[in-house]
C-alpha cells in the first residue's frame, strides 16, 4: 500500500481537513467516503429489524474552492457503489443548507468544504439531523478507514436544492419587511464564499451592496475567514458608504463578521450580547444561553440580569448544538461566529444569522454602533483578542497540558486574583472583574490558541504577552 494511502485522516473540532495534493487527495476522499459508507452499514447492522438509522438519501455538497465539486463527485461515485442512494448538489451551496436538507430529508450530509482555510486546503464536514456530528460519529468513521477498498460507479443522483434553502431562509425572517425599511446601505462581503448571491435574493433592495461575489478559487488573496484582519475592505466601504452595517461570511457561510456603522469591527464577545438581547427583550425568547469557552462574560452577565441560565462548553458548535437540539438551551454562540437559537436548526447559519442583524436593526431603528454602546454602558466593556502561537511540537492531550500549568499558576495576575479556573477545553483563568485568559492547544496542529478580554486595549494585549511565556512557543 503505498505511503498516501496510509495516511493517518483525523476529524478535528469540524471536520477533516488537509493541504490539497499532499493530505487532501482523491484517495484519500475516496476513502473516507468509503469509511463513511461502511459506517452506514455498520449502524444499520446494530439497528433494530436492520432499519437504517438514518432513512433519507445522503446528500453531497461542496463549496467553491479548486476542485470541490470534483471532490463530491468522487464521494458519491463511492457512496452509491455502496448503494448509500447519494444525492449530489447541482451547484455550491453554503455547508447549512446541508445541515437543513439532513433534517428535511431525514439523511446524512457530506459537505466538501475547508470553511475558513487557505485556498490550498479543503476538507470534509459530516452532517446529520440538521447539525454536525457528535464526535462518537467521526471517531466511528475514523474506525472504519480502509476496512474496505473504496468501489466507484459512474451513475448517481443529482439536483438543485437553491430553492427549499432559501424557503427555509425566508420562514426565519421576513426579507421583504426588512428591505422595505432600510434607509442606509447595507455592505455584505461574501468573500468570494459559498454564500455569494444568496442574500440579495432574500433582501431585495437597491440598498444592498455586495463584495467579492465573484468565484475566486484564491480568495482574492484574503482567507474567507470573517475576521478584522480580513474585512479591511468591507470597513472601508462601510464609510465610505456611510452604510447601517457591514456582514461578512465565511467560505462556506455557516460564520459570520460584523463591522457597525462606524467601520468598526465587532468581536463575536460583542455581537453575541447584541443577539442576546434582541432575542431575549423582543423575541420574548427564554430558556439558557450557552456558549463555547472561548467567549467572553457581557453574555453571562446578560443573563443573569435576564434571570437565565448560564454555561460554557469545549470549543466546537457541535457542543452548543446539541444542547440547543435536546431543548436544554434557547440560545448558542462560539468565538469564531457562529450563533443559533430555538426555533429554527440546531446549527450555526451566517445568513441566518445576518437576517436576524438586519431585523434587529430596522426594528429597533438603531445602528449597530448605538446597540452596542447600550448594552457596554448597563453590562460593561468588552476588548477581546486572540492569538495563535506557534509550538515547537503538537499538544494533543490538552487536559494534561491544563493541569501542568495550573499547578503554576501565581496567585495575582496583572495584579489582579485569580478568581477561578475552568479546564473544559484547555485552562481558561478568570480573574477578578471577569478579566480572562484562555490558552488551548489545537489538538492536531503545533498550535497554541489564546484568548483574552478584559475592559481595555493595554490589559487584553498585557494577558496575550503574559500567556506567550506559558507554552513551548516557536519564535
Amino acid at each position: 500500500m503505498s505511503t498516501e494511502k496510509t495516511q493517518d485522516i483525523k476529524f478535528g473540532t469540524d471536520g477533516w481537513r488537509g493541504v490539497m495534493a499532499r493530505e487532501f487527495t482523491f484517495d484519500n476522499v475516496r476513502r473516507v467516503a468509503q469509511a463513511i459508507a461502511d459506517y452506514v452499514k455498520d449502524e444499520t447492522e446494530k439497528s433494530p429489524k436492520r432499519k437504517p438509522p438514518f432513512p433519507g438519501p445522503v446528500l453531497v455538497g461542496y463549496d467553491r474552492r479548486f476542485l470541490s465539486d470534483a471532490f463530491a463527485r468522487e464521494i458519491a461515485q463511492v457512496l452509491e457503489a455502496n448503494r448509500m442512494r447519494p444525492v449530489l448538489l447541482e451547484e455550491s451551496l453554503p455547508t447549512p443548507a446541508i445541515s437543513f436538507l439532513t433534517r428535511k430529508l431525514k439523511g446524512l450530509g457530506v459537505m466538501v468544504t475547508a470553511s475558513h482555510n487557505p485556498p490550498s486546503y479543503n476538507g470534509i464536514k459530516i452532517k446529520l439531523d440538521g447539525r454536525a456530528v457528535m464526535p462518537n460519529v467521526t471517531t466511528a468513521v475514523e474506525a472504519m478507514l480502509d476496512k474496505n477498498q473504496p468501489s466507484r460507479s459512474n451513475e448517481y443522483k443529482h439536483k438543485n436544492f437553491r430553492r427549499d434553502y432559501l424557503s427555509y431562509l425566508r420562514s426565519r425572517a421576513d426579507g421583504k419587511r426588512i428591505a422595505a425599511k432600510l434607509k442606509r446601505p447595507v455592505i455584505v462581503d461574501y468573500l468570494h464564499g459559498a454564500a455569494a448571491g444568496l442574500l440579495e435574493e432574500l433582501v431585495v433592495s437597491k440598498r444592498l451592496l455586495a463584495l467579492h461575489s465573484k468565484h475566486d478559487p484564491l480568495f482574492g488573496g484574503v482567507n474567507p475567514e470573517p475576521i478584522e484582519a480580513n474585512l479591511k475592505e468591507l470597513s472601508a466601504k462601510v464609510r465610505e458608504s456611510k452604510a447601517l452595517i457591514g456582514i461578512a461570511l465565511d467560505g462556506d457561510a455557516d460564520r459570520i463578521g460584523l463591522v457597525d456603522d462606524t467601520g468598526r469591527y465587532l468581536t463575536p464577545c460583542q455581537v453575541f450580547p447584541l443577539i442576546i438581547r434582541y432575542l431575549v427583550e423582543r423575541k420574548k425568547l427564554r430558556g439558557k444561553i450557552v456558549q463555547s469557552v472561548s467567549l467572553g462574560y457581557v453574555s453571562a452577565r446578560m443573563a443573569k440580569a435576564f434571570g437565565l441560565d448560564f454555561e460554557e462548553m469545549p470549543v466546537g458548535f457541535k457542543h452548543v448544538a446539541e444542547a440547543l437540539n435536546r431543548g436544554e438551551a434557547a440560545i448558542a454562540g462560539e468565538e469564531s461566529g457562529g450563533y443559533a437559537w430555538k426555533g429554527g436548526l440546531p446549527e450555526r447559519d451566517g445568513l441566518v444569522t445576518a437576517l436576524l442583524l438586519l431585523e434587529m436593526c430596522v426594528t429597533l431603528g438603531k445602528a449597530p454602533s448605538q446597540l452596542w454602546k447600550e448594552i457596554e454602558e448597563k453590562y460593561g466593556k468588552s476588548v477581546f483578542k486572540r492569538v495563535d502561537y506557534k509550538l515547537n511540537k503538537p499538544l494533543p492531550d490538552k487536559s494534561a497540558f491544563a493541569a501542568k500549568l495550573a499547578k503554576r499558576l501565581p496567585k495575582r495576575i496583572l495584579g489582579t486574583p485569580i478568581k477561578q479556573l475552568i479546564q473544559i477545553d484547555g485552562l481558561k483563568i478568570i480573574l477578578e472583574g471577569d478579566h480572562w485568559l484562555l490558552l488551548r492547544p489545537s489538538g492536531t496542529e503545533p498550535l497554541l490558541r489564546v484568548y483574552a478580554e478584559s475592559d481595555s486595549e493595554k490589559r487584553t494585549a498585557e494577558l496575550l504577552q503574559i500567556a506567550a511565556k506559558w507554552a513551548p512557543v516557536s519564535h
